[in-house]
Formats: C-alpha cells, structure tokens, sequence
C-alpha cells in the first residue's frame, strides 16, 4: 500500500530518488545490499501499547480542522478497530510498514509509522487493501503469500474499484516512513487507478508532483509535497 504508502514505503523510497536527485550510477557492480529485514519481527514491536499515544499519531497526518473530527482506527493483535467514530467523512490511521509494496525492503521495518488521513473516497476504495494485508501479516503470511492473495482478490472482484477523487494526507512532522527518509516532507497522497503518470504530467522538469506506478494495488500513487506540517510549523525546503 502508501505509503506503497506513502507511506512512504515503496513511494517514498522513489520520492528520494526524484526530489533529492538520484545517485550516480557506480563503476563496477555492488554486491546486493543484505535485506535488513527479511522476515517479520514479533507483533508486539509493531503495536503501540498506549492506545491514546496511537490516536494522537494518527491525528498528526492531517491539520486539526480535518484529523479532529475523522474517524481514528488503531492497530490491535487483530488488525485495524475504529475507536473514534469519525463525522466528516475522513479516517486517520498509522500504517505500518506492510503498507509497502511486497518487495519494499521496510515491509518487515518494525520502526515505521505512517500517519495517514484517507478522505472518504479513498476510506472507501484503497483503505481496504492496506486493511486485507494487515489481516495477512497478522495471520503469519509472507511477503509471498500476502502478494498472492491480493492479486486473487483484485481479480476475483474482492476489493473495490478506486473511485474517482480518493486521496491522503501525509503531512506528521513524528512520521518515520522508512530508515532512509525518516520524516521526509508533509504531502498530500492523490491515488488513480492504473498508469496514470504521463497523464498528470508528473516526474518531469518543474512538475510539482511526484508519481509512483504501484501495480500491486492497481493504482498510481501522486504525491505534491507541500510547505508546512500538520502542525502549521515550517516544514525544511
């Protein structure tokens, strides 16, 4: 998922190549780094015992006027529960780092919390993929098997169709989206279905927007960073 994720996972990582300028090619050929996370570690260092600290993270993704009234889910053994009904259609949650694409090295990344607040079209239609996949690692699936899964419910008709509008904020200056990025920069999250980047005329010279094609959940993930966190405080240029 984000983000994936976006979270940011997978699209963060690519937001590091486009924003800060990718690396120069080496000379002679690395060796392959070693995953620092190949498996998943015990549940209890992806939860957050105090479920008041939880909410108040989830709250950080967006400014006030729109976290204070959404509806809050925190994770449990048991994935995601709603335990602040929302009422302007908005929902913040902390992703964690499953939200990323399958072979994200941060999928397994204990460390990694991503505040985000989904409005109601993506709550509705890209939530659910990020939700099934916690359901998975919870149930001690691989990166292998959560992939496989997913592919047969997209194909099976099983998670919904992204509708038009969907999007996120992403603007915590406490988020830690992987150990590269860390709290990179606030942003905003458009999520469109299928390879929609040249249509948003994205990733070019002066294009405010960053794009990222996640096949593994059927959608292009735009990001715009923006200039001040969720708190109103100067975000760094």
């Amino acid at each position: 998922m984000q983000t994936k994720t976006i979270g940011l996972l997978a699209v963060t990582l690519l937001a590091q190549v486009l924003w800060f300028g990718a690396p120069p090619a080496p000379a002679q050929t690395a060796p392959a780094a070693k995953d620092p996370y190949p498996t998943m570690a015990p549940l209890d260092q992806y939860l957050i015992a105090d479920q008041k600290a939880e909410i108040a993270l989830a709250r950080t993704a967006a400014p006030s006027s729109i976290s204070d009234d959404a509806e809050i889910r925190v994770l449990g053994k048991d994935g995601y529960t709603t335990v602040v009904p929302g009422k302007n259609g908005f929902m913040c949650l902390v992703e964690r780092g499953w939200g990323a694409a399958t072979d994200n090295e941060n999928f397994w990344n204990p460390k990694l919390r991503a505040p985000h607040c989904f409005n109601a079209a993506a709550t509705r239609t890209f939530v659910p993929i990020f939700l099934m996949k916690t359901k998975l690692v919870l149930a001690g699936k691989s990166k292998a098997e959560v992939l496989q899964a997913t592919d047969a419910a997209f194909a099976n008709k099983e998670l919904p169709t992204l509708e038009p509008g969907a999007m996120c904020y992403m603007m915590s200056k406490q988020q830690y989206l992987n150990d590269q990025a860390k709290n990179w920069h606030p942003h905003l999250m458009f999520f469109v279905p299928g390879s929609a980047e040249k249509t948003w005329g994205a990733n070019l010279d002066g294009s405010p927007i960053i794009a990222s094609n996640d096949p593994e959940e059927r959608a292009t993930i735009m990001m715009v960073v923006v200039g001040q966190w969720s708190d109103a405080s100067s975000a760094p240029e």
